[in-house]
């Protein structure tokens, strides 16, 4: 049987922490940043926890990520 390969397009989307959860990007921190304030620039770049449900969907598209 074939391996099992990580799906490309998440490589870049998701980090796995070292106990295994997932760490994922916020939305609207792309474009149009000129009239954010700074506060909220600084709260959307931080990286929070994926939450379990949404990770046990993802578990095997991000198999071989670590």
């Amino acid at each position: 049987m074939p391996k099992m390969k990580t799906h490309s397009s998440l490589k870049g989307r998701f980090k796995i922490t070292g106990t295994g959860k997932v760490k994922r990007h916020k939305a609207y921190k792309n474009h149009l940043l000129s009239h954010k304030s700074g506060r909220q620039k600084r709260v959307l770049s931080s990286q929070p926890l994926m939450a379990k449900g949404d990770v046990r969907r993802l578990q095997q598209q991000l198999a071989n990520l670590k």
